[in-house]
C-alpha cells in the first residue's frame, strides 16, 4: 500500500456493516454517560466524542467532585475508564452484544464509585432496541474498527485545517454518536428560523436548539444500510436559494436532494492524487456557496493569522 492508501484506507460499508451498527450503539452508550453528567453546552456540544491518536474519547466528565474519562482504543481494542484518583478499568473490545457491553461498562463504573443511570433508548435511528435488551447487534471486526478510526484521524486533521481559516463562532471538530459522524460547523452569527425537527427518536426541542443559528456544516459519515456509501458532506441551514445549483469542487461532488446537502464520496478523496487538497476544495467551495448566497459577513469571519516569525 502506498502512503495515501494506507492513511486513507478503504471502508466499504457492506464489509463491516454488522460491526458498524454494533459500534454505533456502543458509542451511544458512552456518549449518553457524558450527556447525563456534563453541563449543557450550546448546540449539544457537551455530548460529543473526540478523535485521539488511538481512538475516541469523552474528554473529562464530572461526577460530584471527581472526574473520569472514557476512551476507545482501536489499536489495542480496549475501552479504558480513567478516574482522577488514579483508578483505571479496562474492557476488551470484542464480539459481544450491546446488552453485554452495557452491563459491563455500568459494572465497571459502579466499581469506581461512578454510578450513573442513562436513557437506554438509542437516538436518531429507526426501530431502536434498548441497550440493555439488545442481543441482536454483537459484531466486532478489529480490522474494520481500526480502519474506521483511521479515516476519522485523517478527516479530523483536515477538518481542523479548514476550521483554522475561520474566526467566527465555530464548533470543535467532534464526533456525534447519535448520527455516527464527525463534523465541524461554522456559524454566521445570525438567528435561524425554527427547524422543522423530525429526526427519529430525538426530541424536536434538541434539534431546534442545535439549529437555532445559521450554519454551514462539514462532516464525514461512514454510511448505513439505507445508503451504504461513506461520504463527506456539507450543508447549510437554512439552505439559501440557489445552493443546490452551486458549482462545488471537486467534480465528483454532487447535491443530494433527499439529504439537502452536497456529498463527496469518500472513495473520491481516498483515491485522489492529493486527498487533503480534494477534501479542502470540497469544504471551501461548499462554504463559499453557502456563505455568499446567504450573504454572510465573510470579511469579518475570515481568520487573519498573525506573522509569528520575523522575515529573514
Amino acid at each position: 500500500m502506498n502512503g495515501a492508501s494506507n492513511s486513507w484506507p478503504s471502508l466499504p460499508f457492506a464489509e463491516w456493516k454488522d460491526t458498524a451498527i454494533t459500534l454505533h450503539m456502543w458509542t451511544q452508550i458512552v456518549g449518553k454517560i457524558r450527556l447525563t453528567l456534563t453541563p449543557w453546552t450550546n448546540h449539544s456540544w457537551h455530548v460529543t466524542l473526540y478523535v485521539t491518536s488511538r481512538g475516541l474519547t469523552t474528554s473529562p466528565i464530572p461526577h460530584g467532585t471527581s472526574t473520569f474519562e472514557i476512551r476507545f482504543d482501536f489499536i489495542n481494542h480496549e475501552l479504558h475508564i480513567l478516574k482522577n484518583d488514579g483508578a483505571v478499568r479496562i474492557l476488551t473490545l470484542r464480539a459481544q452484544s450491546v446488552a453485554k457491553f452495557y452491563q459491563e461498562i455500568m459494572k465497571l463504573l459502579a466499581e469506581l464509585d461512578l454510578p450513573v443511570s442513562i436513557n437506554t433508548m438509542p437516538n436518531e435511528i429507526e426501530n431502536p432496541i434498548p441497550f440493555d435488551r439488545d442481543e441482536e447487534h454483537r459484531s466486532y471486526d478489529r480490522e474494520y474498527a481500526n480502519r474506521f478510526w483511521r479515516v476519522l484521524v485523517q478527516s479530523d486533521r483536515v477538518f481542523k485545517e479548514f476550521r483554522s481559516r475561520f474566526c467566527g463562532k465555530c464548533s470543535p471538530v467532534h464526533f456525534f454518536w447519535g448520527s455516527f459522524d464527525l463534523a465541524v460547523t461554522r456559524f454566521s452569527g445570525r438567528p435561524a428560523p425554527p427547524h422543522p425537527g423530525g429526526v427519529p427518536h430525538l426530541p424536536d426541542a434538541i434539534t431546534r436548539e442545535a439549529y437555532s443559528q445559521e450554519v454551514s456544516s462539514l462532516g464525514f459519515w461512514p454510511g448505513n444500510v439505507a445508503m451504504p456509501t461513506p461520504v463527506f458532506y456539507s450543508y447549510a441551514y437554512p439552505e439559501p436559494p440557489g445552493f443546490a445549483e452551486a458549482k462545488i469542487q471537486p467534480d465528483t461532488a454532487v447535491y443530494e436532494p433527499k439529504l439537502r446537502e452536497f456529498i463527496l464520496p469518500y472513495d473520491a478523496v481516498r483515491t485522489a492524487e492529493n486527498p487533503d487538497q480534494a477534501l479542502l476544495e470540497f469544504a471551501q467551495s461548499a462554504y463559499d456557496a453557502a456563505s455568499k448566497l446567504a450573504k454572510w459577513d465573510r470579511a469579518s469571519l475570515e481568520e487573519r493569522k498573525p506573522a509569528l516569525h520575523s522575515p529573514r
